[in-house]
């Protein structure tokens, strides 16, 4: 059941003219290949491309030098490339555009049968064309397809992910629905748009009659409204299936669109070189500005090796060194020293006096007054005997220098001085 309703849906998708309205031929001087049966255009060439399924298809590229983008249009089920020669002139000069038309397999002079997966095979071999024969980018192109063509549109739409736009006009959700409204889709179904067209990425602009008898409008609003980039369509009120070029409306669209996506695929170009120009500006910054994460680790390790030699060798310094004698300390050494030679010396005068009073007790028996008489009256013995005596005035000046370093150390605070002065009424035994 399911593959005879694909085969009726064919059968019922595909009309092409016959016989084809037009011929091809060779120029015999140029070799350049010429449609016969229509009026020659200025910067148009016609091409036979091969496609994945073997078969040729006849194609027309027409310049506009002033385009900076390109059409890629698909033509209607009754339709060939002769008697869409005139309009597709039109629409370049109009529009500003380059444009490719094709015919599909099957139609026209191109070679072999209809069929849905054949107008896949074509539309893909004029968009191979178009990108390596005339350098046109993915991002540079507008995808149309008009009735049955919004089928391969749709396809190799949805394939791309760069595309600037796709234009449908009088589409189809798919060729089961074109003749019974059914709700879901069935896997015999062919041209499945309304399950592609939620895949395509850019701008989509739906283009449909409201009296269309062929395709209902509904088709086109379904499609428009699952649309991911919607674009203000055009719904042209009394418009059938095959006439919408014959409004005004119809070019007046066109144009706005073609221009807006013009003018957003320019400020998109701009936006990405500011972009790139700022992130680049932005790397090298950053490259000046910061070092590289593996200096900043070697930078670190180096500065914690220095650190640590340093700490290490201050350990050192500070261990072999003796620790330094503090201020208290080397005045208590001073003061000690002082202490023992004040002694000293004040031992000596006691020894010096007990000395001398044991020779006067002894000279004051047996003759010793005489002797005592004679220091007391004459000062010549006396001076004799004090420089045969040098210990004679000791006893005075080393209470002197007590008292001076007494004084001293009164005056610093660190101890009595006192202590080193015999009580006063002491005997010296």
């Amino acid at each position: 059941m399911g593959a005879v309703t694909s085969t009726m849906a064919a059968k019922l998708a595909f009309f092409p003219p016959n016989p084809p309205s037009y011929s091809v031929e060779a120029d015999p001087s140029t070799g350049r290949l010429r449609l016969n049966g229509v009026t020659e255009k200025e910067n148009v060439e016609i091409l036979k491309l091969p496609t994945s399924r073997g078969t040729q298809i006849v194609a027309a590229f027409m310049r506009n030098p002033e385009a900076s983008l390109t059409v890629l249009y698909s033509h209607g089920n009754a339709a060939d490339l002769g008697q869409m020669y005139d309009l597709f002139s039109e629409l370049r000069l109009h529009l500003r555009v380059n444009l490719m038309g094709y015919d599909y397999s099957g139609y026209g002079q191109s070679t072999g049968k209809p069929s849905e997966h054949s107008t896949y095979a074509d539309i893909e071999a004029a968009y191979k064309c178009l990108e390596k024969t005339y350098g046109v980018k993915e991002e540079n192109m507008i995808l149309y397809g008009q009735s049955v063509g919004s089928g391969p549109t749709s396809d190799l739409a949805c394939r791309l992910p760069r595309l600037r736009a796709v234009v449908l006009h009088s589409p189809i959700l798919s060729g089961l629905r074109v003749m019974y409204p059914v709700k879901r889709t069935y896997w015999f179904d062919i041209y499945k748009n309304i399950d592609k067209i939620p895949l395509v990425k850019c701008p989509v602009l739906v283009i449909h009659g409201t009296e269309d008898d062929v395709v209902n409008v509904s088709h086109g609003k379904k499609l428009w409204e699952l649309s991911k980039e919607k674009y203000e369509p055009l719904w042209i009120r009394g418009g059938n299936h095959c006439d919408l070029e014959m409004y005004p409306e119809y070019i007046r669209h066109l144009k706005k669109f073609i221009s807006t996506v013009e003018n957003s695929a320019a400020t998109a170009t701009a936006t990405a070189a500011a972009e790139a120009a700022t992130s680049t500006a932005a790397a090298a910054a950053a490259a000046t500005a910061l070092p590289i994460p593996s200096m900043i680790r070697r930078s670190s390790t180096t500065t914690d090796q220095r650190d640590k030699s340093r700490r290490v060798s201050t350990i050192d310094r500070r261990r072999d060194q003796k620790p330094p004698r503090l201020s208290l300390d080397v005045d208590h050494h001073h003061r000690r020293h002082h202490h023992q030679v004040v002694v000293d010396k004040s031992r000596s005068c006691t020894e010096g006096r007990d000395h001398e009073n044991l020779r006067r007790r002894g000279g004051g028996g047996g003759g010793g007054g005489g002797r005592r008489r004679n220091l007391d009256n004459n000062p010549a013995v006396m001076v004799e005997e004090d420089k045969s005596n040098p210990n004679s005035d000791l006893p005075d000046k080393p209470r002197k220098s007590i008292d001076r370093f007494g004084e001293m150390f009164r005056s610093s605070g660190f101890c009595n001085i006192d202590c080193f002065k015999p009580p006063t009424g002491a005997t010296i035994v």
